[in-house]
């Protein structure tokens, strides 16, 4: 039979305790089994040896079942309050226990003997040295009651104690709490951003919401961000995450790529004729249509040099179809060059050079450094752009071969190349039709 609590846990406050009332104490009194708090009983080895079911949710959360011991963790916290008739508490099942171990030194054991404190906890005043907003609403939106550190948040809303949050909000915090969902609200009020966690509490009819100011978060995630995308505005993707990973050299072969190469016409010409600030942006005019086709098309930009633009496919674990989709944005390019106004406006043309091959691909510098490729394929596909004809796609014999199933070509013949001699040429005229 347990023995009775003694009057110090009900009589005797503790900072922060939970007080047993008399008619609590009677409870913990009649026989355990019936009790509707939880009573527990360890030896002095430390095992389990009773618990009625009123226990279940804590011994679960404990991770014991009578007859094991007990971790050694747990009665060390209860041997640490033991000596001033303090409490131990334990979250179990959404739920808050207050725990009071109570020696019976005559029988070698200790009762343990429990209440469900989460009611009291949560009506507990809220400290107005809180650093972090916190506020309580109503299941009708109403605002009950805001911390001190709630003022910029709740003057940003426009509220007070007693007006309705904004429909959008209180539906968002409502939405949580029936769900059950513990994702936080993101909220900006007062030039700065929140994020809030809404948590019921059913005893009282009113929720709780806890707020914590993540504007310096969300500006380091912005500027995170900024970063990445200026990065892959230079790297590719995969080589981008390599130099993150610590990889000092990165130098690799790719068996089979495609190139392609777009330039100016007369630009040298065209470059006098304007302003620095006019040059430079009609040139990020254009070539940010160009970036556009590049993802578009699911491929890499190499870099620019001047007004030169260089794309590469099948470098980055691609499909097999890489030339073909070199080839269609080949083809885009040379088409969309007449829809933007600052080319029309100069009488900008571009030449386009496309062939396939293998390269070798690294990164070049540890602070400027650049990602570039090369190769004798490079050379070839910056000799089918510097030999082609303004307007027009030339693409070499190899990649012919590659696009007749799919593209109409157009046989230019033979034309000289440096350290090639006379070399067989086409046109890239278009997606052949089904």
């Amino acid at each position: 039979m347990a023995a009775r609590v003694p009057s110090t846990p009900a009589d005797e406050p503790h900072e922060g305790a939970a007080r047993l009332t008399g008619e609590q104490v009677s409870a913990i009194n009649r026989f355990p089994d019936d009790n509707p708090n939880p009573v527990m009983r360890i030896d002095a080895d430390g095992h389990l040896i009773y618990a009625n079911p009123a226990s279940a949710p804590i011994l679960r959360t404990i991770g014991v079942r009578v007859g094991d011991p007990m971790p050694v963790a747990t009665t060390a916290r209860f041997d640490a309050v033991a000596p001033d008739h303090g409490f131990v508490e334990f979250v179990a099942d959404s739920r808050t226990y207050a725990v009071w171990p109570v020696p019976i030194t005559d029988l070698n054991f200790t009762n343990l003997y429990g209440m469900d404190v989460t009611a009291e906890r949560a009506i507990v005043k809220f400290p107005d040295q809180n650093p972090n907003p916190v506020f309580r609403i109503h299941w009708d939106g109403a605002l009950a009651y805001a911390n001190p550190a709630s003022a910029s948040l709740i003057d940003g809303l426009g509220l007070a104690v007693g007006s309705s949050l904004p429909t959008d909000l209180r539906d968002a915090l409502l939405e949580r709490v029936r769900a059950a969902d513990r994702v936080m609200v993101e909220l900006e009020s007062g030039g700065r951003t929140y994020a809030l966690l809404p948590v019921d509490v059913p005893e009282f009819g009113f929720i709780n919401v806890y707020g914590t100011d993540i504007t310096a978060v969300k500006e380091r995630e912005r500027l995170a961000r900024e970063n990445e995308r200026l990065l892959l505005n230079i790297l590719p993707e995969p080589i981008a995450a390599r130099l993150r990973g610590g990889e000092p050299l990165i130098a690799d072969r790719f068996d089979d790529v495609t190139l392609l190469f777009a330039d100016i016409v007369d630009f040298t010409r065209l470059s006098s004729t304007m302003s620095p600030h006019e040059l430079v942006g009609v040139l990020n005019e254009v070539f940010t249509v160009f970036d556009g086709l590049v993802d578009r098309y699911g491929l890499e930009k190499v870099k620019t040099i001047g007004d030169a633009y260089m794309v590469v496919g099948g470098m980055t674990g691609e499909s097999a179809d890489h030339s073909e989709r070199v080839a269609a944005m080949a083809l885009d390019l040379a088409e969309s060059v007449g829809r933007i106004e600052a080319a029309v406006r100069h009488g900008i043309t571009f030449r386009i050079g496309v062939h396939c091959g293998a390269v070798v691909a690294g990164v070049i510098g540890t602070k400027k450094f650049i990602y570039d490729v090369w190769g004798d394929t490079v050379n070839m596909a910056s000799r089918m752009e510097s030999l082609g004809v303004p307007g027009r796609v030339q693409v070499t014999f190899a990649m012919a071969e590659r696009l007749r199933g799919s593209f109409e070509l157009d046989e230019r013949g033979l034309i000289d190349v440096k350290g090639k001699g006379p070399t067989p040429t086409y046109f890239l005229l278009g997606r052949r039709r089904t």
